[in-house]
């Protein structure tokens, strides 16, 4: 879709990519494994085309095609320039940037904060394979610079960062990735496409989680991956190794989930920023990290990078480790339940959470306070979530 199309146009027509009959408004799901050829020089030319959307589903399907087409859009790619791959999930298509582009001996610069399951990789995964892994503390741009060295392979970001909504410059970490020939990565599931665009900041690929704000609906588990055409070429080889393949359902919920997303995500902005806004008020209420607020120590850069703040915050509760618990427990609208970004709002006691796979230092060190609580603003009525953390607060 032409790049001079505002993001909701994007979202709600689509792609130009189009499914058989055009005039159907909303796209079939193909559900086929396996597609036929014409002759033996059509299946000669179905087999070695990459990402052929009509040869095996494993290499691609005419759904994953629209979706890419709709994400470069909706990234602020070049669609001459850029495509995009969709996986199975966030960690398909995180694992898929990190084992198509990384090698024995290679060196990775990385957060100190990421994803957990993104954080595995840097900890445990790359490093049995050979590959060298710097972490660095995100809002030190001196630390990225004393990491970043002649022979770092890749820069991977993620900001806002999950759960503590800390950020990262992406303008300044991408220049010094590309002075020392390394490719820079954004996690940008937090921001979504709607209220960042890495690309747009120097970025060479961009992930998402797509089972958040781009499906939005908590019923699918997909990822996606943005970069220019040859890099995308070369994790398709990857991609077909690996075998993270989107399902044709989910693919279609995704793309449905789509047409939606510019709307959801200014509701998640507007009712979050007013939310974060009351909580820092409340005296039970230690401190909110939300990046639309004066009082994030990174607001700046926020408003620099961001068109909007997302739907997520990271809320401190006085009283330790007890009263957080005690505040979720006493929500009745959020849901205590993993992931984010969807229609209904989601809460979590991040050192609970994180309990399992992490031990207290290193919590400490990413971050993770013990009266600390993640909520994922969804689109229910503000007010109506504004009087249940009240009614919540006095249970503290």
């Amino acid at each position: 879709m032409n790049r001079a199309f505002s993001p909701e146009t994007v979202c709600a027509q689509g792609a130009p990519v189009r499914i058989g009959d055009d005039s159907a408004l909303v796209p079939p799901i193909v559900y086929s494994a396996t597609f036929a050829a014409r002759d033996a020089a059509d299946f000669a030319a179905m087999a070695s085309q990459p990402r052929h959307s009509r040869y095996y589903t494993r290499y691609g399907n005419p759904l994953h095609e629209q979706l890419a087409a709709q994400l470069v859009a909706l990234e602020g790619g070049d669609a001459d320039k850029h495509d995009a791959l969709v996986t199975a999930s966030g960690m398909g298509a995180i694992s898929l940037v990190l084992l198509g582009l990384l090698r024995a001996g290679d060196h990775v610069v990385a957060q100190t904060n990421h994803y957990m399951g993104s954080a595995k990789h840097f900890s445990e995964l790359l490093p049995r394979f050979g590959v060298r892994c710097t972490l660095v503390d995100q809002t030190d741009i001196d630390a990225w610079r004393r990491a970043i060295v002649p022979g770092t392979r890749l820069v991977v970001t993620e900001t806002p960062v999950n759960p503590t909504c800390a950020l990262t410059d992406l303008v300044a970490v991408s220049a010094l990735a590309r002075a020392q020939g390394a490719l820079t990565v954004c996690d940008n599931t937090f921001a979504s496409p709607i209220n960042q665009q890495p690309l747009a900041h120097g970025v060479d690929l961009v992930v998402h989680s797509a089972t958040k704000y781009l499906g939005g609906h908590h019923d699918i588990t997909a990822g996606a991956v943005v970069a220019s055409r040859a890099l995308v070429d070369t994790l398709w080889n990857t991609q077909i190794c690996l075998g993270a393949t989107l399902s044709p359902m989910d693919a279609w919920l995704l793309l449905r989930g789509l047409r939606t997303l510019a709307l959801r995500v200014r509701q998640h902005n507007a009712s979050a920023l007013a939310l974060a806004r009351w909580l820092e008020q409340q005296p039970k209420i230690e401190r909110v990290f939300h990046p639309g607020l004066e009082s994030h120590p990174q607001h700046a850069l926020a408003r620099a990078q961001m068109n909007g703040f997302g739907g997520v915050m990271n809320i401190v509760l006085r009283g330790g480790y007890d009263a957080a618990s005690r505040f979720v427990h006493a929500l009745t609208l959020p849901r205590q339940a993993v992931s984010l970004g969807g229609v209904e709002s989601l809460v979590v006691h991040a050192a609970a959470m994180w309990a399992g796979t992490m031990n207290d230092e290193q919590m400490r060190v990413a971050g993770i306070a013990p009266n600390a609580v993640r909520l994922s603003v969804g689109i229910e009525g503000t007010q109506d979530l504004q009087a249940d953390l009240a009614q919540a607060l006095t249970k503290v």
